[in-house]
Order: C-alpha cells, then sequence, then structure tokens
C-alpha cells in the first residue's frame, strides 16, 4: 500500500528549489541563462524522485538478483571467507564483524530517479572506463535522461551534492518507466568549466530482460552489476508481502569475480571475489525485531546478499529516504554480524529456465 505521505516526502526534498535556481554552479549561455536547465516545475520528463515501484519487477524473477537461494548449495571455503570478512587472524581469533545499515535519510544511501520517455536525453563523458561504458540505450539516441532537478537540486545524487560534487561514489539512477530502462552512472558530476556531465562509467540496463555486462566490463558498480535492484527500499517496507531480491553489500578488498559479476577490482589473497553470494543461515532468531526490520532480514535469509564494490565489510546497501528511521535500523542491523551468514557455492548458476 503507498504512503499518503509520499508526495508531501518528495515535495519536501525538492523544497530547495529556490535557492538552487539562484546557485553560481549553473552554467550560463550567451543570453545569460542557465545551459540546458529548464525549470522543474515545467519538465517535460515527469521527474519524481524515489517513486514507489511497487508491484513491477526490477528484472525478471529469473533473474540473479530475484532468485530463491534458500536450497542453494553452501561453498566449500565458506567458513574461511566468513573468517577474512570478520578480519580474524591468529592474534585475533575472536574478531566479529558486524552489519551496518548503508542507508538512512540524506546524505545516506542511494537515490534513484523515475522519468518517462519523454525525459529529454544529455550526453555523458566517461573519463574512466569509457570502453566499457554505455553512451545510451540500444536502439536507442545517444544520451542518458537525466532530469535538470540532478544539478540544480541536492539528493538526486549519491552524496546529496547537486550536480554530484567531486568526491564519494555519487551513484546516479534514473528509471524510464515507460520504456523499462534503467540507466546508472557512477563519479557523476556535473562539470561547470566545460558545462556537461562527466562519469567514470555507465551502463544501461533493459529492466525486461537477464543481459549481463560482457565478461571483463564494469558498469556503475564494480562488479559489472545494475545497483537498483540490490537497494532496499522504503516502499518494499511499506508494500504488503515481502521484498523479493537479494541485497547488494560491500566488503573492505575483493579478489576477482563469479557469476553474476562480471568485473573484478581486486586480488586480495583470502578475499571473495566479486559476485559471491552470502545467505543469512536459517537458524538465526529474527523473532525479536521490529516487523519492518524482520523483514529485511527474511529477504537475506531468502535472496541472500549479492558483493557488489569494495568498501566497508558488511555494509549493506538501500535508498536515501527521509523516511528511514536510524534509530531503528542501527542497533537491528549491529545486533548481528558475519557468523549469521554462510557463502553459497561460488558462481552459483542454476538453471532458471522454467521460472
Amino acid at each position: 500500500m503507498r504512503n499518503p505521505t509520499h508526495t508531501l516526502v518528495v515535495a519536501l526534498l525538492l523544497g530547495t528549489w529556490a535557492a538552487a535556481c539562484s546557485s553560481e554552479r549553473s552554467p550560463l549561455g550567451d543570453d545569460g541563462a542557465p545551459i540546458g536547465v529548464g525549470d522543474p516545475a515545467d519538465s517535460q520528463g515527469g521527474v519524481v524522485l524515489l517513486e514507489d515501484l511497487i508491484g513491477q519487477s526490477v528484472f525478471p524473477p529469473s533473474n540473479w538478483w530475484n532468485l530463491d537461494v534458500t536450497g542453494a548449495p553452501v561453498d566449500p571455503g565458506s567458513a574461511d571467507y566468513i573468517d577474512w570478512i570478520s578480519g580474524r587472524t591468529p592474534e585475533n581469533p575472536d574478531a566479529r564483524r558486524r552489519l551496518h545499515p548503508d542507508f538512512g535519510p540524506p546524505p545516506y544511501g542511494i537515490p534513484y530517479v523515475v522519468v518517462s520517455g519523454t525525459q529529454p536525453l544529455r550526453p555523458v563523458t566517461f573519463v574512466l572506463y569509457p570502453d566499457e561504458s554505455d553512451p545510451g540505450a540500444p536502439g536507442e539516441p545517444l544520451g542518458y535522461p537525466i532530469p535538470d532537478e540532478a544539478y540544480l537540486l541536492p539528493n538526486y545524487i549519491e552524496g546529496g551534492v547537486a550536480g554530484g560534487g567531486s568526491s564519494g561514489d555519487r551513484h546516479l539512477l534514473v528509471v524510464d518507466r515507460d520504456r523499462w530502462l534503467l540507466f546508472e552512472t557512477w563519479a557523476t558530476e556535473w562539470n561547470s568549466g566545460l558545462s556537461r556531465w562527466e562519469a567514470g562509467s555507465g551502463a544501461v540496463w533493459n529492466l525486461s530482460t537477464n543481459d549481463r555486462r560482457p565478461e571483463g566490463w564494469t558498469s556503475a558498480d564494480a562488479a559489472g552489476l545494475a545497483v537498483l535492484p540490490g537497494l532496499i527500499r522504503y516502499d518494499e517496507i511499506e508494500a504488503e508481502g515481502e521484498i523479493r531480491h537479494a541485497l547488494r553489500f560491500t566488503t573492505r578488498a575483493t579478489n576477482g569475480y563469479v557469476f553474476p559479476a562480471s568485473h573484478q577490482a581486486g586480488n586480495t589473497t583470502g578475499a571473495p571475489p566479486m559476485g559471491t553470494r552470502l545467505r543469512m543461515k536459517a537458524s538465526v532468531d529474527i523473532s525479536s525485531y521490529p516487523a519492518d526490520v524482520q523483514k529485511i532480514f527474511r529477504a537475506m535469509k531468502t535472496y541472500g546478499l549479492i558483493l557488489a564494490d569494495n568498501g566497508s565489510d558488511m555494509y549493506i546497501t538501500g535508498t536515501m529516504d527521509p523516511r528511514w528511521d536510524n534509530d531503528v535500523l542501527n542497533p537491528a542491523f549491529h545486533d548481528l554480524d558475519a557468523d549469521d551468514f554462510e557463502v553459497i557455492e561460488l558462481g552459483w548458476n542454476p538453471d532458471t529456465s522454467g521460472i
């Protein structure tokens, strides 16, 4: 069920519009007007920040993000990987690594933007991985449907800075609701000197297919995976039923990659590879936690976690959303640690043709 306060929440997030319009960050044309920037109130794209995606499956049910892993085999090296994530050494055999919710109200977490198919496309210059980036959707004009609000307002790009800023991961996620396409960039920044959008890399996903990146290619995530389908979204918490997908998580380093990942970002001995899947052990008692938190933890048991990037160990990613309550999330997540999980067989890739 949709939250009746959702429209109000979006309005509050956009409430800095007047101040942002006067920002000196706006590149000016010969007529003194910002180049390529219109009034969000008149946007052709019908831009909505954090639009609920209830009832819409991000990728088909047979996609790796959406598979039930309760019956998947445990990897023979599971205990060793959990020890590594926990930081255990002969000198520190009792080390533990607690879970952490890497999301919350701004500026924490990753926002996403929903636009219509009429949203104007903006060219993006990829400065780190141009040969592994998509210049636009296949068969479509070049460009990404980046709304003007992402340039003018905070909280449209990860980190909460209007235009992306110059530090942090700065993911920008845009869903074209009409064509059911997902556009994602990383290290996103409006270069005011050159009056252009730049990113480290970018990928476009057809959310109706199970297409992967070419082997060896990155995406907007180090593992070559899509970011959005692995986020814990607030609308999933409010909706009836369960969260029906795996969750994105990070570790401090990685070693190669396995399916469903397509790209590596390190070769640290003992570290798990990109694409590693963890599953919360069935024996872990979650009955004492608040109902909303239980729903998240049940997803960790049923769909697991997928290692998508280098970062902090056991950080679980969700959306940037003012409706999150970190006073509830933090103690619940911190009550669990890596030992409450097991590693599913590396590269597990079941036959999903019947799904």
